[in-house]
């Protein structure tokens, strides 16, 4: 097989929500078939993939028989088990790398990548007790933040200590998980970079968008953001740095906090990400399409930005503004089919744009 896929190839997904769904549509519009791996029934990308499986992670059967149907595999989430991933990669390419995985998916593994590439981050230390936790406040200080070092998203895993006195309340949340406590980074805004890496080692950055979070998860991505010229020159080749060093193949997200000491990277995500989703109508080729380019062995696409964007998340009762939000002058709609609207859950998003 060849590192090119032709048109009409297939690509493998592991996960089945929104990611899922528009990595899915990206590659339709090129010509590729998509097939789900998914172990809930009904998720948003069945309505648009050419086929989907409905199996636990820990089926080897399932897991094979989906390899045998598909040219490469790709991700929408982190949190894959190892064992599934040992069968895959047995079989058919994974992109990106298991390496990329494996830092991703424990906070402090990433921590460290990231300090041993001499960027920037939160002071931090490993929490598996109270004696660990005792020792790295006094280390690091409060206020600071408790996170399991796995499977947090969207706010949870998390617990926040204003003083030593927390730490009590801290620990039992984390309810028994291994877990990294950061501390308070004082800055003035958050924003990310979504870059692509292709197999022959070409980089593409999009614009950094601004972030603001509620509750934990994000509301709105604007973009341009607040950025000096230096600022995001700084952001862009860090970025570009962390994707060679990984020899990443796809697109990445990456959090960094704006502060008056400089960047410092706050996460890392190795998939296509919710503060990239303004370039489905900001650029000509968004952030799902230049992943699907890159996994595919195509060159990358040209990320320049024509319209200036604000993308906000619709999360939860959001679903009863859409009327109004569709009535809207250059606000386009994306929403992602799912059945049952919850409070937290991402149901869709707008991109409103000005030319």
């Amino acid at each position: 097989m060849t590192d090119t896929l032709p048109t009409g190839a297939t690509i493998g997904i592991l996960g089945g929500g929104q990611l899922g769904r528009m990595l899915s549509v990206a590659a339709s519009r090129l010509g590729f078939k998509t097939h789900i791996y998914e172990p809930g029934a009904n998720p948003p990308a069945a309505d648009v993939a050419h086929a989907v499986t409905t199996a636990p992670y820990e089926d080897e059967a399932a897991l094979r028989a989906f390899a045998e149907t598909v040219d490469v595999i790709t991700y929408e989430f982190e949190n894959i088990p190892t064992s599934a991933l040992d069968i895959l990669e047995s079989l058919r390419p994974i992109r990106p790398n298991r390496r990329a995985l494996a830092v991703s998916q424990d906070r402090l593994t990433e921590k460290a990548f990231l300090t041993d590439l001499g960027l920037k981050t939160a002071a931090f230390a490993a929490v598996d007790d109270a004696v660990d936790l005792a020792e790295a406040i006094a280390e690091i200080g409060t206020p600071a933040i408790l996170k399991t070092r796995r499977f947090g998203y969207d706010g949870k895993g998390q617990s926040r200590l204003k003083s030593p006195e927390d730490a009590g309340k801290a620990l039992a949340d984390m309810a028994g998980a291994p877990s990294i406590l950061e501390g308070f980074v004082n800055f003035t805004h958050e924003v990310s970079v979504i870059g692509t890496r292709s197999i022959d080692g070409q980089v593409a950055c999009f614009d950094p968008g601004e972030n603001v979070h509620r509750d934990g998860i994000l509301h709105t991505t604007t973009v341009p953001a607040n950025l000096t010229a230096s600022q995001k020159m700084d952001a862009v080749l860090l970025t570009a740095k962390i994707l060679n060093a990984l020899k990443y193949v796809g697109t990445m997200g990456v959090e960094l906090f704006v502060t008056p000491q400089g960047l410092i990277v706050n996460e890392i995500a190795p998939r296509v990400h919710n503060s990239g989703h303004w370039t489905q109508n900001g650029c000509a080729i968004d952030q799902f399409e230049q992943h699907i380019r890159a996994v595919a062995g195509w060159p990358l696409g040209d990320g320049k930005r024509h319209s200036d964007v604000v993308m906000e998340n619709l999360i939860g009762a959001d679903m009863d503004r859409v009327p109004d939000i569709a009535k809207e002058p250059n606000a386009a709609l994306h929403l992602y089919g799912k059945a049952e609207t919850k409070p937290g859950r991402k149901m869709g998003h707008v991109n409103r744009i000005t030319p």
